[in-house]
């Protein structure tokens, strides 16, 4: 019969709501666990646009370090952007992520597959990963902005920068200054896998805690019943049966008019070409390139260049009359003709690849 009876252990954990045998209760998310999982879904979501691929995402505990410990966590360069926060006393926040990552990024957002990858960013893989993280932090903070309640937060004076070693994310603070990092791992289908650092410092981590916690529990609180409108609320509306028994008034018909039917005629189908487009090709239309016209190439030994005086004379591999090459950014797109328009040498274009290999060859 003794061993039936609770022991004072089991008692008090009864009491305290926990269940015997040790089982503990599901922990709640912390704010800042919410505020990396909003992160997460939204790069998850810009990612899988841009690849056009499913993309499986994995937001980390919130990892409180200081700022000189951050670029261990990558390798000798890393891609920092760094923005304000309108709505929260434009406070700076960042987001940190490796050279190779950025690059992936960059190439998705200009129509390549995140493989065929140069060996460092440029200007214009900066930009256009400047422009594909502006996308992941807007939509990100739309999301976080229906956590407080429908507050008003907005990017702004973002920059992404290619950092070397002993970088930091916040450079007017200290370097043993506190940062609250929110990673989020993910793995592209087909293309790699990723990681990303959502950097705050710490006085507005602990900001976002207090607002978050504060509108969770203003939501969780019971709400009073509506008041009755009155005795018209009492009416009950009658029903089917009754109102199908109520004769119905009988309308009158028109008398028929008579149709004009005739076949239909469409245009001739013809067949063209089309060549798809990423749907966000907008986002770098401002992006500048260099298009150089390349007359003809050739190869010389260091001694033959030593030689060259004024005068000399150098062959080129191309025929005389043959189309030029247009390039754009050192990749070729185009073919075309020398002209002269006011005292200044032009090209007209006379053969051109499609627009889907152009934005591919841009950024390669």
């Amino acid at each position: 019969m003794t061993d039936d009876l609770l022991s004072q252990d089991e008692i008090n954990a009864l009491l305290q709501g926990g269940g015997l045998g040790g089982a503990s209760q599901p922990e709640t998310p912390t704010p800042l666990a919410e505020v990396a999982s909003l992160f997460s879904g939204a790069s998850g979501n810009v990612m899988g646009m841009l690849a056009g691929r499913d993309v499986a995402c994995t937001p980390h505990e919130p990892l409180e370090i200081t700022q000189d410990e951050l670029p261990g966590h990558f390798g000798e360069r890393a891609l920092v952007f760094r923005f304000l926060c309108d709505g929260l006393d434009r406070a700076p926040m960042a987001v940190a992520l490796s050279e190779r990552t950025g690059l992936i990024l960059a190439d998705l957002m200009m129509g390549g597959d995140g493989k065929e990858l140069p060996a460092e960013a440029n200007d214009l893989y900066l930009s256009a990963s400047q422009e594909g993280l502006s996308q992941i932090i807007g939509a990100a903070l739309t999301n976080l902005s229906g956590l407080l309640g429908g507050k008003r937060l907005m990017p702004a004076d973002a920059k992404a920068t290619l950092e070397e070693e002993g970088w930091r994310p916040f450079s007017e603070e200290e370097g043993s200054s506190k940062i609250f990092c929110l990673k989020v791992d993910m793995d592209i289908e087909q293309v790699d896998k990723i990681s990303m650092y959502f950097v705050l410092r710490e006085q507005e981590a602990l900001l976002l805690e207090e607002e978050i916690t504060a509108k969770m529990a203003s939501a969780a609180e019971p709400k009073a019943p509506a008041p009755s409108t009155g005795p018209s609320s009492q009416r009950r509306p009658a029903s089917a049966s009754s109102a199908a028994s109520q004769p119905q008034p009988q309308m009158a018909r028109p008398d028929p008019q008579p149709v004009d039917v005739r076949p239909a005629e469409f245009a001739p189908l013809t067949q063209t070409e089309t060549t798809p487009v990423p749907a966000n090709i907008d986002l770098i239309l401002d992006i500048p390139v260099s298009v150089t016209v390349e007359l003809g190439r050739t190869s010389r030994t260091i001694g033959e260049v030593l030689g060259l005086g004024p005068g000399s004379v150098i062959e080129l591999e191309k025929m005389a009359g043959e189309p030029v090459d247009v390039l754009v950014n050192g990749k070729l797109v185009a073919h075309g003709e020398v002209v002269v328009i006011d005292e200044s040498f032009g090209v007209r274009i006379s053969e051109i690849v499609s627009k889907a290999e152009r934005i591919r060859s841009i950024g390669r």
